[in-house]
């Protein structure tokens, strides 16, 4: 059977600065398109971070009990645990020119329907997540009601997705400048006015599981770019230096992160209502204040436009032949609905809530494909890799999607959220060790099954394959 995969492909940019519309979607990017170096890896990580979800995030080990300087250590242990894998994934984009998802389809065959799905509404999720501080900045600085500044913020991230690769790393350069001075303002006016919460009120057992929740909040948010990690390295040339990319990539995550979530720790009493008013409290008001509220609106649009771009490809990987650049767009259509009710109730359960249902698929999914990795490259016994005749013969579905399943399962008990505290994590004292769990079951049920499985021949069940 033929399969027509005119939605796959399209216009590709040719060069740095060539911004029109990115029309190519799942299917690797030949050599002769491939461009750039690696370091605008490291903005490209870099600027998504610098925002106000980051900043919440990081007041979480305070209200948990913990002292700043305990819940430092857990925030960059867990960003540091998340941002290694990522990184790492992000050094296959070269390598095949492929995306994170689409590239996934090598262990998921025509399974790879479940983890693309639930990436594509993921990414819808956290266009709500990062969205909702979006909003209310610019609803703050313009004197409009949420909405409307939620509306803006969505339909300017969803026309730099639907613009694409190209467009999205030259905002992130300029982003990083100006996002990076708007929070050195806020880190100075903290410096200058907040004093550290030196004391926490949690002890014991009670501190450990706290400790412990904290760090692996923060891993969640540096583990969330894993799905989406090689989607920005694609069309760099397969020649590119590997530890250059992972370098920069894990650098621009760590430093990001660890910078934002240290203002939310230190600001933690002004900035746990999740709304823009603590900064602009912070701030003032006149041109500084505008400006920090400005920067926290563009912020949300750079960092969301990011999860439009990487949810087009993870839609179109499913096999929907929808063209990249309108998935983009439905993305952020999506995320709206969601933004409106995330702001409508009791906005800090739902967040947090939110922040970790959407990450807690991911240790899964990572441990498969790295588990496929593994096997196909020992299965070369050095040979170069073709990524065409690799996609050309996807594994069997089920073994991916039962260990994906399992891991999920396996993860539950351990799981603390304000919906669902799992029996292990109520033992441990609210201790969250779901992600571990799940990675440690991905990668043991993944092999076992590899292992059984039926040897998979050329197949052209899947998009790329055609």
């Amino acid at each position: 059977m033929i399969i027509d995969e005119s939605a796959f492909r399209g216009r590709m940019p040719a060069r740095a600065g060539d911004l029109a519309v990115e029309r190519h979607g799942i299917e690797p990017v030949p050599e002769n398109n491939r461009y750039g170096k690696p370091a605008r890896l490291f903005t490209v990580w870099f600027a998504p971070n610098l925002t106000m979800t980051g900043v919440f995030t990081g007041t979480v080990g305070v209200s948990l009990g913990l002292d700043f300087w305990t819940a430092l250590t857990a925030m960059v242990l867990g960003t540091l645990l998340g941002a290694l894998p990522a990184a790492y994934l992000c050094t296959w984009g070269s390598r095949t020119g492929t995306g994170q998802l689409p590239l996934s389809r090598l262990a998921f065959g025509a399974g790879v329907v479940l983890p693309g799905v639930t990436q594509w509404l993921s990414s819808v999720a956290w266009d709500a997540l990062i969205g909702l501080f979006g909003g209310e900045a610019l609803a703050q600085l313009l004197g409009w009601p949420f909405w409307l500044g939620a509306l803006v913020i969505l339909l300017l991230q969803g026309v730099v997705g639907v613009f694409g690769y190209e467009v999205l790393h030259r905002l992130q350069t300029v982003m990083t400048f100006v996002l990076g001075a708007a929070f050195l303002v806020i880190g100075g006016k903290l410096l200058s006015g907040v004093p550290l919460p030196a004391t926490g009120s949690a002890h014991g057992a009670d501190r450990l599981g706290a400790f412990v929740l904290t760090s692996t909040i923060a891993l969640s948010l540096a583990l969330s770019w894993a799905p989406y990690a090689s989607d920005f390295s694609r069309y760099l040339p397969a020649g590119t230096s590997r530890p250059r990319m992972f370098w920069y990539s894990l650098l621009g995550m760590v430093l990001s992160f660890a910078w934002v979530q240290t203002l939310g720790l230190w600001g933690a009493e002004l900035f746990t209502d999740q709304t823009a008013a603590g900064v602009h409290g912070l701030l003032g008001g006149g041109a500084l204040g505008a400006f920090g509220l400005l920067a926290i609106a563009a912020a949300a649009v750079c960092s969301n436009a990011m999860n439009d771009y990487s949810g087009s490809l993870a839609l179109q990987a499913t096999g929907l032949r929808v063209p990249r650049p309108l998935a983009a767009a439905a993305a952020a259509v999506l995320g709206f609905l969601l933004v409106l009710w995330l702001h409508a109730a009791d906005t800090t359960v739902r967040f947090q809530n939110l922040l970790l249902f959407v990450g807690y698929w991911i240790p899964g999914f990572v441990g498969i494909v790295l588990v496929d990795a593994r096997l196909r490259a020992r299965a070369r016994r050095g040979a170069p890799l073709d990524i065409a005749a690799e996609l050309a013969r996807p594994q069997p579905w089920w073994p991916a999607c039962t260990a994906f399943v399992a891991a999920f399962a396996a993860a539950v008990p351990f799981m603390d959220t304000t919906l669902y505290v799992g029996p292990v994590a109520a033992a441990l004292h609210g201790a969250d060790l779901a992600y571990y769990v799940a990675f440690l079951v991905a990668v043991a049920v993944y092999a076992l099954l590899r292992r059984v499985a039926a040897p998979a021949g050329p197949t052209r069940q899947t998009p790329a394959a055609g």
